[in-house]
């Protein structure tokens, strides 16, 4: 090797080593790097559609590369890494002094010209003298779309002043041979000496007085690409990837931002945001980190017109590179002006197959030490590891759960080695999460106590195959995995959907060829997101549980009316789970608790009565129109018009349960109608649940009411039978294919399509037994809706009886 086949002789250029970002574009990495290089594509091609990037300009990468020359430091670095490379140096020593060799390494002849004439250009252009800058590195292998290099270089905030500037460009340079920037490039097969730097200056947008974030054009953990997800947090954004803090997240349904009467956030989290990164005055520190005041702690950073423009710009972005981008931005505390000030390609789900994708299930029921925001859908098991600084890799064995506070660049050596990582801080988008999701690591993050909890050499399990919340468990635990192959599913007639209950983890099936939801149930979100009764939200003043009062004041904190919490939360859990197949229609179904589950909601004691049969009690429709619940039927109804009519979710259909007789249907269709839910109007279809043999006896009448049925075998067969489905001692007797269930299904089928009604099934007997799905088929059912985890197995069974029916 010879100094020729590391660096091309800089080229010579009009303005020396200088270019101003709106001069530059995409095609340009190989002059200034990957992040310069997309911000002056932003400026050159984006500016019409609104999105705003901070002013600069970026010092070549011919810069470095006649600093590398000119100074003879090449022979220099190039005997180092041999060093490196045959074991006889290690890492941390090999890295240091390749950068203190270029931190003492004189600077070309005018660079130092060109540097100060640019700064006191931007400072004219921008009416300020000596303007704040962030002086950034970008690598001339960085933000490609198979490798993202997150993070390996430094960043230097709040530079304020010539000498400053110039001590801040020596020090980039230098962070070109980090030891996490050496090491990730020896993992991704780049060579050390073909790499250079080039180095952005811009103008620093004051987001300490504000906040700052990220943003991806998929959702991060599955994959899902018709989202916008955005974590924010007060003060500069380094916390934020950093995953220093817990940040505000939301999640933005890319398909209906074009209607800009639409507000299409089907998530709002406000996260802890402990500490922001501000500007530090005096001392040799430009920045520095402060608590944050709690009324920071409880407010949203931004407000929906800020959500939903951030969401706009990303997807124009991603229009523009025509692939999924991870973006930060940052909000101006003086004028409030949003900034995008980065923009690279997403290299983790993108690059996975839209054909395949693996499931993994716990084998047994056990009770979590620690939760947190899952990273990927794996789960591992493994003996605690507990580091807290990055220069104790040593102490660190192959195959261990990492458990630490945070991680930052420096920690990835560590992290390659490690089968899980649970974090005390971060979000799904802070530096653990982004590294941990590239690495295929699973990482359970921001549990907030894991390095107090978990003791060295303990054995644990973390699970996120769960959805969004990740889990901690003492022990090994037993788990199944499976590859599911989507290219081999055959079309079938009978439409296939899916029953999901878990907002948290419908995402996570996105890639099912499934025609909708059959059945979304409106009282698991209440009960494992809202938690509290809605009578309790109507009727405060009756709850006498102190306690359960107490923790009704903390959840419904920040909201004027109560009331308004459990609709937030109930409307944006319904709305998550009608994206994930939309346009495909989402069934959900109104709540159907019984009393003795209502009553386990907080507040609900005061609002229950005790049944000897629940299960044949208040329940379903009659709920709806009775004086003691109607009110927070009404919650409900305005979850449901929200959803529909605010977010544009119109693809939900609403489905009455428990619906005994036909007068019983008039009188919850007055209800719903009342509350703005009117059958037939804005498209709205109501189905009714077919679980009671009057269904059956009498769907004549109810196909008149209904503009279709969705059969609940397990409620039809215990009615049918006579047997308690939830009774051990019965268990033998509870069959759904028992020839009086099949012979009621049956005649239903028939009188439903007689009466040009829709009619399917959501109940768990097509799921568990395949001989029952191809006795569907051979009665012609339309539909048939599965839990996810059987959905491919079954629809082969549905393939195999429709093709021997043809």
């Amino acid at each position: 090797m010879n100094e020729a086949t590391l660096l091309d002789a800089p080229a010579e250029t009009e303005t020396g080593w200088i270019r101003w970002l709106e001069t530059v574009g995409i095609d340009d990495i190989g002059l200034v790097g990957g992040k310069n290089a997309s911000l002056g594509e932003m400026i050159r091609h984006l500016s019409t559609a609104g999105i705003a990037v901070p002013p600069g300009f970026a010092v070549t990468a011919d810069a470095y590369r006649a600093l590398v020359s000119s100074s003879g430091l090449f022979g220099e670095i190039y005997t180092i890494l041999a060093a490196l490379k045959d074991g006889t140096t290690p890492l941390g020593e090999a890295g240091e002094a390749i950068r203190a060799l270029l931190v003492e390494a004189e600077l070309p002849d005018g660079f130092v010209r060109d540097l100060r004439a640019a700064y006191r250009d931007l400072g004219r252009r921008v009416a300020k003298h000596d303007p704040a800058v962030a002086v950034r590195s970008s690598a001339t292998a960085e933000d490609l779309p198979d490798a993202s290099f997150a993070g390996q270089q430094e960043t230097f905030l709040n530079v304020v002043g010539e000498t400053a500037l110039i001590d801040a460009c020596r020090r980039c340079y230098a962070s070109l041979f980090t030891d996490r920037a050496i090491a990730y490039r020896q993992a991704k097969g780049f060579d050390h000496l073909k790499v250079a730097l080039s180095i952005g200056v811009q103008l620093m947008v004051r987001s300490d007085k504000a906040g700052s974030g990220v943003m991806f054009t998929l959702d991060t953990e599955t994959g899902f690409p018709r989202v916008v997800e955005i974590s924010a947090a007060w003060g500069l954004g380094e916390t934020v990837v950093q995953g220093s803090v817990d940040p505000d997240s939301y999640l933005v349904f890319k398909p209906l931002l074009a209607d800009t009467t639409l507000r299409p956030i089907i998530e709002r989290r406000c996260g802890a945001k402990a500490r922001k990164l501000v500007y530090a005055h005096g001392g040799s520190s430009r920045t520095r980190l402060v608590d944050t005041p709690a009324s920071e702690r409880r407010a949203l950073l931004l407000d929906d017109e800020e959500v939903l423009t951030l969401a706009r710009w990303a997807v124009a972005i991603e229009a523009h590179y025509r692939r999924p981008m991870d973006m930060e931005w940052a909000k101006d505390g003086d004028s409030g002006t949003l900034y995008v000030v980065q923009a690279r390609p997403e290299t983790v789900q993108s690059a996975r197959s839209a054909t395949t994708f693996r499931t993994w299930q716990l084998d047994t029921k056990a009770t979590p030490v620690l939760t947190g925001s899952a990273v990927g859908q794996a789960i591992a098991t493994g003996t605690v590891s507990r580091i807290l600084d990055p220069r104790d890799l040593e102490h660190f064995p192959d195959g261990a759960i990492l458990v630490t506070e945070m991680t930052d660049p420096d920690w990835v050596p560590l992290m390659r080695r490690a089968a899980g990582i649970v974090t005390d801080h971060g979000g799904p988008t802070s530096h653990a999460a982004i590294v941990s999701r590239e690495l295929g690591v699973p990482a359970v993050v921001g549990t907030g106590t894991a390095t107090q909890m978990l003791a060295d050499g303990e054995a644990i399990t973390l699970s996120c195959a769960g959805g969004e919340a990740g889990q901690v468990y003492r022990g090994t635990l037993p788990f199944t995995s499976e590859e599911v192959k989507l290219d081999t599913i055959p079309d079938t007639r009978t439409a296939l959907m899916v029953n999901l209950a878990n907002p948290g983890s419908a995402f996570g099936w996105w890639r099912l060829p499934a025609k909708g939801v059959g059945l979304a149930r409106i009282e698991f979100i209440i009960s494992s997101i809202v938690r509290i009764h809605p009578m309790a939200l109507v009727h405060p003043e009756r709850v006498a549980d102190v306690a359960d009062a107490r923790e009704i004041a903390r959840l419904t904190r920040g909201f004027a009316d109560p009331t308004d919490y459990f609709v937030d939360r109930l409307a944006r859990g319904i709305a998550r789970i009608a994206a994930t197949f939309h346009p495909h229609p989402a069934i959900v179904r109104l709540s159907d608790f019984k009393t003795n589950e209502y009553a386990h909601l907080l507040g609900g004691a005061a609002f229950e009565p005790v049944e000897e049969n629940p299960m044949l009690g208040l329940r379903g429709a009659s709920r709806y129109y009775h004086p003691a619940y109607r009110e927070g039927f009404a919650l409900e109804c305005r979850a449901l018009k929200r959803v529909r009519e605010e977010m544009g979710f119109t693809n939900v259909v609403v489905m009455v349960p428990f619906c005994r007789t036909p007068g019983e249907a008039d009188k919850v269709l007055a209800e719903l109608a009342a509350n703005g839910l009117e059958r037939g109007k804005a498209a709205l279809e109501i189905y009714v649940m077919c679980e009671i043999p009057a269904n059956v006896l009498r769907a004549e009448e109810f196909a008149a009411r209904f503009d279709g049925f969705s059969i609940g075998s397990n409620d039809l067969t215990q009615l049918v039978l006579g047997v308690d489905r939830d009774s051990p001692t019965l268990a033998p007797l509870f069959d759904e294919r028992d020839p009086a269930v099949t012979g009621m299904i049956a005649d239903v089928i028939a009188r439903a399509h007689a009466c040009g009604a829709k009619i399917g099934i959501c109940g768990q007997a097509p799921s568990n037994h395949p001989d029952f799905a191809r006795f569907l088929v051979e009665h012609g059912i339309d539909s048939i809706s599965l839990n996810p985890d059987s959905f491919v197995a079954t629809l082969a069974s549905v393939a195999a009886a429709e093709k021997a029916r043809a």
